[in-house]
């Protein structure tokens, strides 16, 4: 069984469908009866507050001032998104904890590299990958990106938590910067090809052994779809099976605690979700577990 974070409140009306395909996915892998469930709590707004500037925080929180809470792109602010996005970084300690005890789990969740310590922006309203480096300062913790937009957020806060480091594969730069633990792999979204993906993920894990991980964050972003407005043209349906694969069977075969959750994805929703279910069953393959 495959464990994994989802809740009912993970969901936000939205100008977007980013919050709307986490129903849709958790829906459809409620139909496999190889996934378990774990719903987390609402977290407490002080928590963040240790990873991000506290004016942000309690603006987001109370929803004034108005242009700072929703630095974020979510427009207007509600207390549904509110609650949305507090369950869903709860989540991000939950799978993590997860993985270490069972080697594998996975949040249904979106939108974190992009956020700021002092703000968020780009549909990433608080980083829940610095947020697990934050909880817990005794462990190591790899963000192996994959997204096709480069993790710039994630990167400013290897400057602030020496247990956290970033490698991001992406198509599109987005200023994503390279510093002591932030690494960046730049694969073209129309001159590039898999195996240069290929290699960059490889390196992402010999990366992460070298340094002594004690868990692996993977973003599988499918924003690098050939389909998506993002998307790289040279990346199909059946390279993102392989690459999910890939990276998979690394991780198994490292023997290094992994969580993955859902990242960027922009295209129409059913086709969305049928990508990114890929991943789930890439997991469940790698580290035997029944299919979906």
């Amino acid at each position: 069984m495959l464990d994994v974070c989802y809740s009912s409140q993970y969901v936000a009306r939205t100008h977007t469908n980013s919050m709307e395909k986490l129903k849709a996915v958790a829906d459809a892998l409620s139909t496999w009866g190889s996934i378990r469930f774990h719903k987390p709590e609402v977290l407490d707004i002080e928590i963040l507050k240790q990873i991000h500037e506290p004016s942000y925080v309690d603006a987001f929180n109370t929803g004034t001032p108005e242009k700072l809470a929703t630095m974020s792109g979510f427009k207007p602010w509600n207390i549904q998104l509110r609650d949305a996005v507090l369950s869903i970084n709860a989540g991000q300690i939950l799978a993590a904890e997860l993985a270490w005890k069972n080697g594998i789990a996975a949040n249904i969740a979106q939108g974190f590299h992009h956020a700021m310590p002092e703000f968020g922006g780009s549909f990433c309203t608080f980083n829940g990958l610095a947020l697990i480096a934050q909880q817990f300062p005794n462990k190591k913790i790899f963000v192996l990106d994959c997204d096709q937009h480069g993790g710039d957020g994630t990167a400013e806060f290897t400057r602030r938590f020496s247990n956290l480091f970033n490698f991001s594969i992406y198509g599109l730069i987005f200023g994503c910067p390279t510093y002591p633990r932030s690494v960046t792999r730049h694969v073209h979204k129309d001159k590039g090809n898999f195996a240069q993906y290929t290699i960059a993920v490889h390196e992402a894990f010999q990366m992460a052994k070298d340094w002594g991980a004690d868990l692996i964050v993977y973003q599988a972003g499918m924003d690098c779809h050939q389909a998506d407005p993002f998307g790289s043209s040279w990346l199909s349906r059946e390279l993102l099976q392989k690459r999910e694969e890939m990276v998979f069977k690394l991780a198994k075969r490292s023997q290094i605690a992994t969580m993955f959750v859902l990242a960027g994805g922009y295209q129409k929703l059913e086709d969305l979700v049928e990508l990114h279910l890929l991943t789930f069953k890439a997991a469940q393959q790698a580290y035997g577990m029944g299919e979906g």
